[in-house]
Formats: structure tokens, C-alpha cells, sequence
């Protein structure tokens, strides 16, 4: 399957700061033209984070913010319902500026992560229980079609890339995950079910382009190719050099690199040295250098909710400088 984004393109990876949604999706499509996102605003509060815009897409699986946390209920609590709306209106406002956009990306938080993060009624997390994860993670695969089919009604001209966000997967696989009361872990999760439930969601993207983020150092590669991702994408700086191998065997089967490679808060950066990171970190690959902008995207290590407005719009200019300059 051919990219839909052209050679050299970059993008973010979701979040924003601020609160207004209209002038997020202004800055997107200003500075990222050639791979727009549909911006998360986590600034607003519960619900408008990833969890929340999460919770916000589950289909007859209602839920309520209780106790700092988002929990499975008998009826949807006023907070998913404000969750809902945000996530209405986000699209409203980014769907009426993009008209002309030829490609968008719109991220959904992931299975494993949503279910490390919401509780059952009993206050255990939904990964204690097989079966409320199983139902969990189907609620979601059909909210995320809709969701993605929403965009493609409201779009009709524009390829429509769907980001699955893990960045629970590794500690859900370990076992890591933190009980509810912080004085234990809950069980592994197997890999087996972790990519069927993994699977099930990128699924609802139909043949779309379909990208998983997962910015941990250990991240499970393999499993996210294996799942259907057509894309990965991880922070360059937490690659470790056994992890160089299984990005190769990745991009040899045609996944594509996403590589974070601008901070999420507030530094000092320049394009020339996001390319020549770019370039470094290619060479070490021992791929061609003519093959780099077709099969890399340049993106920020994780989302920049909690930067500046001034360093997010410099970032993104030194990502889209980044970019061009490797696609020349």
C-alpha cells in the first residue's frame, strides 16, 4: 500500500496546549499541510486527554469520571457526555478549516492503554478481567470506525490515516501496571490477546494507513507490525541498538518510520540538526539514502500539551523545514 502523505512530510502526534480548538486546527494545518492531525487539548480537562477522548469513543459501554478516574457504570456520568461533545465539536471546527487538505491523521488511544487506565465498578482495572477487557476493546474497535468513517463523510477528499496510541502496552505486557490502591501490579497481559485487542482496533481503519505510537524505550515492535500496523512510530532518543534490528526488519516489510525526534517541552532546536538526526539514525539502518523520505516521517518524541505555544509552533516549523530538506 502506497503512503498517502508525500515524501519529506511530518506531522504531530496529537496533543496541544491550550484550550480553543479552532485555533489548534488553524495551527495544524499552517504548519503541518502535508500531514495534518486533528488536536487533542488536554488543558480542558478530564475527558480531552487521551484517556478521555478514549472513554468518549466507547459504544454501549458507559462510563463515569469517579474519584480522579474513569470507571465502567450502569449509566454515562455528565463527564462522558462532556467528553463527547469536545470531541464533537474538535471535529466540527478542524473538518470545516480542512476542506482542502488531500490527508488528516486522527489518534485514538489504544486497548491496552484505555484498560490500564479505567476501573470496573469493583475499582480493579479493566485488565483483571478477561472478559471486561475483551468487551472493552471491542466497544472501542467500533467506536473507532465510526469515529474514522465520521471524518471520511465530513473529508470525502482527503485520505484519512488513523494513530493508535500504546504507551501502556510495554507495562500492560510486564505486568507493571499499578493497582488502583499502588500497593500492588496487575497480572501480564499475553502477548496473544494484547494483539488481537491490538488488531481489532487498527482493523476498524478498513484498508486506511494505520500507525501505532508507543514512546517507551521497549517498545513492542514486532507485535505492532504483527497486529497490522502499516506504520510505527517511537522516540529516536529511547531506540536502543537491539531495537535498530527490528526497526530494519520493519521497514524491509514495508512498515513505515515514524521517528520522534523534536522534544515534547520546551528546547533548543534547529532543522539542520533534526535532519542530520534524521540521517544519522538512517544510515545506521543501512538503508539507502534516496529511500529516506518516502519511508520516514518526522514527528515530535511525544505529544506537546505541556509546552510552550511559542516553543509548538517553532517545532513545528523545524519539523516541516526538516522534512523538505530531506525530500530535496
Amino acid at each position: 500500500m502506497t503512503d498517502p502523505w508525500p515524501p519529506g512530510a511530518c506531522t504531530g502526534l496529537g496533543s496541544l496546549p491550550g484550550t480553543d480548538p479552532i485555533e489548534a486546527s488553524k495551527l495544524v494545518l499552517g504548519e503541518l499541510p502535508d500531514l495534518p492531525h486533528l488536536p487533542e487539548l488536554p488543558d480542558r480537562g478530564p475527558g480531552a486527554d487521551l484517556v478521555g477522548r478514549g472513554v468518549a469513543l466507547l459504544v454501549d459501554l458507559p462510563t463515569q469520571w469517579q474519584l480522579g478516574r474513569w470507571s465502567l457504570t450502569g449509566a454515562a456520568g455528565r463527564d462522558v457526555r462532556r467528553a463527547c461533545d469536545w470531541l464533537r465539536w474538535d471535529v466540527d471546527g478542524f473538518a470545516e478549516l480542512a476542506q482542502d487538505a488531500t490527508v488528516v491523521k486522527v489518534q485514538v488511544c489504544g486497548p491496552m492503554t484505555l484498560a490500564a487506565s479505567v476501573e470496573l465498578p469493583n475499582l480493579h482495572k479493566v485488565l483483571t478481567d478477561h472478559g471486561a477487557f475483551r468487551d472493552l476493546a471491542a466497544s472501542l474497535a467500533e467506536g473507532v470506525r465510526l469515529h474514522v468513517a465520521d471524518i471520511e463523510r465530513r473529508l470525502p477528499g482527503a485520505a484519512v490515516v488513523l494513530q493508535v496510541d500504546e504507551p501502556s502496552l510495554p507495562a500492560v505486557l510486564a505486568g507493571q501496571v499499578p493497582t488502583p490502591s499502588g500497593y500492588g501490579t496487575v497480572r501480564a497481559l499475553d502477548v496473544a490477546t494484547a494483539r488481537s485487542a491490538l488488531a481489532a482496533v487498527l482493523d476498524a481503519a478498513g484498508e486506511r494507513r494505520r500507525v501505532v505510537h508507543c514512546c517507551a524505550s521497549d517498545a513492542p515492535l514486532r507485535l505492532l507490525a504483527e497486529a497490522g500496523a502499516s506504520a510505527v512510530s517511537v522516540d529516536a532518543d529511547l531506540l536502543g541498538s537491539g531495537q535498530l534490528d527490528s526497526i530494519g526488519e520493519l521497514v524491509e516489510a514495508g512498515v513505515s518510520l515514524w521517528l520522534g525526534v523534536v522534544p515534547g517541552v520546551d528546547a533548543r532546536i534547529s532543522f539542520e540538526a533534526v535532519r542530520d538526526r534524521v540521517r544519522t539514525l538512517w544510515g545506521r539502518l543501512g538503508f539507502e539514502p534516496g529511500l529516506l523520505a518516502q519511508r520516514v516521517v518526522a514527528t515530535p518524541a511525544c505529544g506537546l500539551a505541556g509546552a510552550s505555544e511559542d516553543y509548538v509552533r517553532r517545532a513545528m516549523a523545524v519539523l516541516r523545514e526538516a522534512g523538505r530538506s530531506l525530500a530535496e
